[in-house]
């Protein structure tokens, strides 16, 4: 019946990029919720409630096919690389100082589409020539944006950047190296994974890790103890996470996956903007500027790459 009705064929794959839309929409709240619940139960404390609460609402609402589908290699390998960049993305927000700096690591975590499509220029099978070359001007722009957006008021000021960072290293680091850790995830599941979603098998994965984390640190308690309100924080920003995947895998199987890739490049300046609004920040000129080329190096990672697969 799809294919004598054109219309009635267009009409579900038109909801499911809807639905795919929804979770950037989603995912854009994530940094000021993870601030919140941050200062409210601790970086560590508060990534593990979290997901948590993650691993419950995706079983209900995306549980993951029989675990004896899932080839064992995207299990181990795939699992590794979700668990880590899950881990080091939520923390570095909760480890950042003040909430403006919290934005700051989230717009590192952003670098991993310019990652991923350097990374399938150079190891992508077929290769094609002259593709990393073709990557390298999306990458420079998006670093640029970092850059711009870390140094502050400062405007394109290496020493100003690098200062922020030294004030606080740690959740730079972990926002950049989860950023690498998402671009090879990106790269090399979908050859290995066989069509198998282990979003909801490496949950799980992320909330031990979590809490191996936080009794490690030795965090503890609030002191404090959290009223209704931090408690709904950590189910909004459960709901935002889970939801967000549950959103994207819907998308990606059933809608338009370019018009989703293409969509989802916006996200670091739907994410900025969220934060600054929710968090209550007023963020700089040189901020914003940095955050549209972070955008804008992704868009010209994207189109080398579509020129990369036309030319090869």
């Amino acid at each position: 019946m799809g294919e004598k009705d054109g219309r009635t064929a267009y009409v579900p794959a038109t909801k499911a990029t809807a639905v795919g839309l929804l979770a950037i929409a989603l995912w854009s709240l994530m940094t000021a919720l993870v601030r919140i619940v941050a200062e409210s139960f601790g970086a560590t404390l508060g990534s593990a409630l979290i997901y948590t609460c993650g691993v419950v609402l995706l079983f209900v609402f995306h549980r993951p096919a029989p675990l004896r589908l899932c080839p064992r290699r995207y299990l181990i390998v795939g699992g590794v690389l979700f668990v880590f960049y899950e881990s080091s993305i939520s923390l570095s927000i909760g480890l950042a100082s003040t909430a403006e700096q919290s934005v700051e690591v989230s717009l590192v975590n952003y670098l991993w589409p310019t990652l991923m499509v350097l990374l399938a220029a150079a190891l992508g099978r077929p290769r094609r020539k002259g593709a990393v070359w073709r990557a390298l001007p999306g990458a420079g722009v998006a670093t640029v944006g970092v850059a711009l957006a870390v140094g502050g008021n400062s405007g394109l000021r290496l020493e100003a950047a690098l200062g922020h960072v030294a004030s606080n290293p740690l959740p730079y680091l972990l926002a950049f190296l989860g950023a690498f850790a998402w671009s090879v995830y990106a790269v090399i599941t979908p050859s290995i994974s066989h069509g198998y979603d282990g979003t909801s098998v490496f949950f799980p994965g992320v909330a031990v890790m979590l809490w191996i984390i936080h009794f490690i640190s030795g965090e503890g308690w609030p002191q404090t103890m959290p009223g209704p309100l931090d408690w709904l924080a950590i189910v909004a920003c459960t709901t935002v996470i889970g939801g967000g995947y549950a959103c994207w895998g819907y998308g990606i199987l059933h809608g338009s996956l370019r018009t989703l890739a293409v969509a989802s490049y916006a996200t670091p300046v739907l994410s900025v903007a969220a934060s600054a609004l929710i968090l209550g920040l007023s963020l700089s000129l040189p901020f914003w500027c940095g955050a549209l080329l972070v955008v804008a190096g992704s868009i010209l990672n994207w189109l080398g790459e579509r020129l990369s697969r036309f030319r090869g």
